[in-house]
């Protein structure tokens, strides 16, 4: 399940950069989601809502596991998590299972959503 979330994060991130390049061209900044809420007006065609919100710190993963993780995120950039973070803000489902879990976005570095609409934040403590 370890390497599932793991290829999960993966894809995200990828597809983070995909809407990420998509949302360039606007003229003022606005959030750009990587992944639709279950309100939001315009889903992207094959992206399912999210159902549930999972919180894993990154501790919690396998050291295998928690150096691709950390690969994965370096290759990202800080623009990369940034537009992650400000989707997650935007995402007041999201947002608040974050809160609920005492942890905000600024600890999030990848997510993973499943085909069943289920979200998985990986988070990190500051050091």
């Amino acid at each position: 399940m370890r390497k599932t979330i793991f290829f999960a994060v993966a894809a995200t991130l990828m597809m983070a950069g995909t809407a990420s390049a998509q949302q360039q061209p606007t003229p003022q900044p606005s959030p750009a989601p990587t992944a639709p809420a279950p309100a939001a007006p315009k889903a992207q065609p094959g992206v399912p809502a999210i159902q549930s919100v999972n919180i894993i710190d990154i501790t919690e993963l396998p050291k295998d596991t928690q150096t691709q993780v950390n690969q994965i995120v370096a290759q990202r950039g800080d623009v990369g998590l940034q537009t992650l973070r400000k989707s997650i803000d935007a995402t007041p489902k999201v947002k608040s299972a974050l809160e609920a879990k005492g942890v905000s976005s600024a600890q999030v570095i990848a997510a993973s959503m499943q085909p069943n609409g289920a979200l998985t934040l990986i988070t990190k403590k500051a050091s």
